[in-house]
């Protein structure tokens, strides 16, 4: 009787990278993801990518989110953006094919899975598979809308308004109304002081937007 051989980790792979990235939709570049794709994990709070590095690999997230953040001169960080399932970063992007160093940090927001693709099949994708050209380009103009959005948000909204945006967002992360954090995480992320950040979050309970536990917030 002729026994049928047990799927491969590298085959299941496969339909769960096809779920999460519907637009990878090319069978052959599928199988090159999964072949040389680098699976990792990551507990919530690890970086995953820091200020100087030299980027190895491209970060396709399986599951999870990751925070993206920029540093000023005076070590002052500045939340940019986040990156959930079926996303990458287009800075890896650009750093991997020009040999950069990274000017951002990456920390899984939550418990994170990633697949790593190398730098040396970033490139050779490109010219390869369509569908790998059009992932790249599509989360280049991602990232850069949501950066002009960062950009609008600091230069042209109040802080209660910047507030308000920045914890929907982190809901629609986290896929739940109630978002562990302190108020001092929040005035970090939004380059504001504790003080203002408490006073605005006190304010918007009594507008019943929100309610405020120890090391957690409700959106109502």
């Amino acid at each position: 009787m002729t026994q049928t051989p047990l799927p491969s980790l590298r085959d299941t792979l496969i339909p769960e990278i096809r779920q999460a990235f519907p637009n990878l939709n090319d069978q052959h570049l599928l199988q090159e993801i999964a072949n040389h794709g680098r699976c990792m994990k990551f507990k919530a709070g690890e970086i995953i990518m820091d200020y100087g590095e030299y980027i190895r690999m491209v970060p396709l997230v399986l599951e999870g989110s990751i925070k993206v953040m920029r540093e000023n001169e005076e070590g002052e960080e500045l939340f940019l953006y986040y990156l959930n399932s079926g996303e990458s970063c287009s800075m890896s992007f650009s750093c991997c094919m020009a040999d950069k160093r990274s000017s951002v940090r990456a920390m899984a927001e939550e418990d994170t899975r990633i697949l790593g693709i190398p730098v040396r099949f970033v490139d050779e994708w490109i010219s390869k598979y369509p569908v790998w050209k059009n992932f790249v380009m599509r989360s280049y103009d991602q990232r850069m809308m949501e950066l002009i959005n960062t950009i609008d948000t600091i230069a042209f909204k109040r802080m209660d308004e910047r507030l308000w945006e920045y914890l929907e967002q982190k809901a629609f992360t986290h896929d739940s109304r109630e978002i562990s954090t302190t108020h001092q995480q929040i005035a970090w992320d939004l380059h504001a002081s504790r003080e203002a950040i408490s006073r605005l979050l006190k304010q918007l309970e009594k507008m019943g937007k929100l309610t405020l536990g120890r090391n957690k917030i409700t959106l109502n």
